[in-house]
């Protein structure tokens, strides 16, 4: 509090707001930089969001309406501010031994290095707002990260980073040596901190628009980076991805870095690359589900779109190295099931023949076949818990 007092006085408002305000107003005042580069990043999060169900907000703004939002702390805006949250974030952690047993080398996600750093001396000693915020220690933990991981920034591809304003995400990108010092400008008007750049940087939304749950913020960061490298992202599912960065907060003073990658690589290619067969259909136990299905859509097609609101596209591997694609289309239209054609959807299940009569059959439970490597899926999880929805509808008459 001294530090910021010496530097631009205590004002009304929120604390917290003020500090990253004033380390933003710093970084102006060192390197020229301006309000609308802030902006530019609360643009960019409140766009990515839009794609992420699991956003507090999913609403996109102009670059004008987030600069004339109303004013909280000079340059930051109300929408340049994370929200108050509430949200819960899980993960697993095991080792790579139960990985095989499993047969989870598909999903499984190794964290190549971890480091955390606390205040650092200049922390308090140089009225450096920029300081007091964390960047000295966010630096040395991003320095010890990389080198243990034996990589460089530029192997990496996806960001979920600490932008609790958006202050803070700007000033961070210096820190963590996406860029040079006073460079952060030019990578947000070169667009690099977007998709079709060389980074994404929050394609959850950040804690802008996500949210930022406290306790939950650094685990559902660690989620977004998961579903990335798995390739199970959706809509904001980065190409390419390999390589996740993580960077986590918190004042009076501790900060994590953590570099991601998938585990087992090649396994994650080898489901990809298996090619679809000339299979007909009535070569498949599960059939007679899609069958199900389709009658269903023909009673009541607009009412499985409302519910359902996406493209399923089903992969089933059957007797004799045989595979099978249903695409059932509960998006567009009345709705339409349609077989052998190209495997494309917003999710994509990949299961057995007889473990997939036996979810439909309500025989096995999603979450467990999940787990148990029996049910893979990529692209959107929110569509894929929607699993049980084409239980419901079908098993009975199964």
């Amino acid at each position: 509090m001294e530090v910021m007092m010496n530097g631009h006085g205590l004002e009304k408002g929120p604390v917290t707001a003020q500090m990253f305000g004033n380390a933003g107003r710093e970084h102006m005042e060192k390197y020229g930089t301006k309000p609308e580069h802030f902006a530019k990043i609360a643009w960019k999060n409140h766009k990515h969001s839009t794609n992420n169900p699991y956003s507090q907000f999913q609403d996109e703004y102009s670059l004008e309406q987030i600069m004339n939002s109303p004013k909280i702390h000079d340059p930051l805006t109300k929408l340049q501010c994370c929200p108050t949250s509430d949200g819960s974030a899980a993960a697993i952690l095991c080792s790579e031994e139960f990985v095989k047993k499993h047969n989870l080398q598909n999903q499984a996600v190794e964290i190549v290095s971890m480091e955390m750093g606390t205040d650092f001396p200049s922390t308090f000693k140089e009225n450096s707002c920029m300081k007091m915020v964390g960047y000295d220690m966010a630096k040395e933990a991003a320095n010890r990260a990389f080198a243990n991981a034996g990589l460089s920034r530029d192997a990496v591809q996806v960001v979920e980073l600490h932008d609790c304003f958006s202050c803070n995400e700007l000033i961070t990108y210096e820190a963590l040596g996406l860029c040079e010092e006073g460079k952060a400008k030019d990578l947000i008007d070169s667009g690099n901190n977007t998709y079709g750049g060389k980074y994404v940087i929050n394609p959850s939304g950040g804690l802008i628009s996500k949210g930022h749950p406290l306790g939950a913020t650094g685990l559902a960061q660690c989620a977004e980076l998961c579903w990335q490298l798995r390739g199970m992202a959706g809509k904001r599912q980065v190409k390419g991805a390999k390589v996740g960065l993580q960077h986590n907060l918190g004042l009076g003073g501790a900060v994590v870095i953590s570099i991601y990658r998938l585990g087992f690589p090649n396994a994650r290619q080898q489901i990809q690359a298996v090619p679809a067969s000339s299979s007909a259909a009535k070569d498949f136990k599960c059939n007679v589900i899609f069958e199900e299905i389709k009658e269903n859509l023909d009673k009541d097609g607009p009412g499985w779109v409302k519910k359902m609101k996406g493209v399923f596209c089903f992969k089933v591997k059957g007797s004799g190295g045989k595979e099978g694609v249903w695409v059932v289309d509960a998006k567009n239209g009345n709705g339409s099931v349609k077989f052998g054609v190209d495997p494309k959807g917003d999710v994509t299940i990949i299961m057995s023949d007889d473990d997939m009569v036996n979810l439909m059959l309500g025989k096995l439970n999603p979450q467990q076949a999940f787990f148990q490597g029996k049910l893979k899926i990529q692209g959107n999880m929110g569509l894929a818990m929607k699993l049980r929805e084409f239980q419901n509808r079908t098993k009975s008459k199964l």
